[in-house]
This record gives structure tokens, C-alpha cells and sequence, in this order.
């Protein structure tokens, strides 16, 4: 019971940062309903991560395909499985037309999440998503760059630790511009149709 109370609580304080974090930047470009944006935002940019196999990637390795990025740690209870789970079940409704987005999960524990981690980590979910590690600076740089809070946060657990982080699902334009993002709160029904919207 405890242990509920505090991933609960850790839920609240990571959105309350992160709206406090974010702030203008999101309130301009998102309505309030379905999938958001108008406009150009701020978010999102160069950067360079480690894939499962060790390999130093960059943003320009994804560029001819929209990105779905969502940031988050494998260690995470709920939040981040539940919304992998909403990402890959978006992309196994759209079928073939998932062809064109490439999903991809960066952590933002890299001590723990190493490249093989993610790796392995991510077939759990869905077969083509990608899982992004590096160093501390360089996830610190891409998180920046996509207006992503997160913060480690002590605890008596065996792990130590959690890292308490916004919860946003970012599309990317096949330049890497960013084109709008969806909430791990909202119905799976209305990632869809944003999906579709900006798309297809």
C-alpha cells in the first residue's frame, strides 16, 4: 500500500514539474482535446544516442520516416510500460501505414539502462521499436532539447531510486521537426486518429 502511495505520488509531482518545466512552451502549441499542435514549437533537435548494439546514432539516422519518441526508464512501475503498450497497439491499428513512423524510446536513466537493456527492453513491446541509450550528458542534451523534465528521486526500494519525468509522446516530421505530441492520459482511440491526421 505504501509502495501505491508513493509511485502515485511520484505521478503527481513529475506532472506537476513538468507543467511548471514546460509551461509556454506546450500552452502555445497544444489545444486542449485529441492529438495537439499549431505552430512551430521548440522541441526536439539534433542528437547523438547509443542503439542496442552499441552503435553511436543520430537524429539523421531516422530522418525520411516520422518519428513517435517518448522518453522514460525500464525500471519505471506503470507510466512508462502502460504508455509503450498505447504506442505499439496505435501502430499495430494503423497496419501497414505504421510503415512510415519509427518509434523510439529513450531512457532517462542511462546508469542502469544500458544499450543492450534497452534492447532488450523494447522487444517486449513492439518489434520495430527502437530503444536509445547514452551518457549521462548526452541524455541530458536530447532531453533538454525535447523539453522533457525528469528528475532522480531517492527512495528505501531495492533499486534505490526512481526518476520521476513528463510523460509525452512526441511525432516528429520525416526532418525531425516537431509536428505535435499526445499524453500517456489520453485514449488510444485519439493517438490514432492524431496519427492519421498528421500522417497520412
Amino acid at each position: 500500500m505504501q509502495r501505491t502511495v508513493r509511485i502515485w505520488l511520484f505521478s503527481v509531482l513529475a506532472l506537476v514539474a513538468a507543467a511548471v518545466y514546460l509551461g509556454p512552451t506546450l500552452l502555445n502549441v497544444v489545444p486542449k482535446s485529441g492529438a495537439h499542435g499549431s505552430g512551430e514549437a521548440l522541441i526536439g533537435g539534433p542528437f547523438t544516442l547509443i542503439n542496442a548494439k552499441g552503435e553511436q546514432v543520430t537524429d539523421e539516422a531516422f530522418r525520411g520516416k516520422f518519428m513517435l519518441v517518448y522518453f522514460g526508464f525500464t525500471h519505471c512501475p506503470d507510466i512508462c510500460p502502460t504508455t509503450l503498450l498505447m504506442m505499439a497497439q496505435a501502430l499495430k491499428t494503423l497496419g501497414k501505414e505504421a510503415a512510415e513512423i519509427t518509434p523510439i524510446f529513450i531512457t532517462l536513466d542511462p546508469k542502469r539502462d544500458t544499450p543492450q537493456v534497452m534492447g532488450t527492453y523494447v522487444k517486449n513491446f513492439y518489434p520495430d521499436l527502437v530503444g536509445l541509450s547514452g551518457s549521462k550528458e548526452q541524455i541530458a542534451a536530447v532531453a533538454d532539447r525535447y523539453k522533457v523534465y525528469y528528475s532522480l528521486v531517492k527512495n528505501d526500494s531495492a533499486m534505490g531510486y526512481m526518476v520521476d519525468h513528463s510523460g509525452f509522446v512526441y511525432l516528429m516530421d520525416p526532418q525531425g521537426k516537431y509536428l505535435t505530441h499526445f499524453s500517456h492520459t489520453m485514449p488510444l482511440q485519439a493517438m490514432v486518429s492524431g496519427l492519421r491526421k498528421y500522417v497520412y
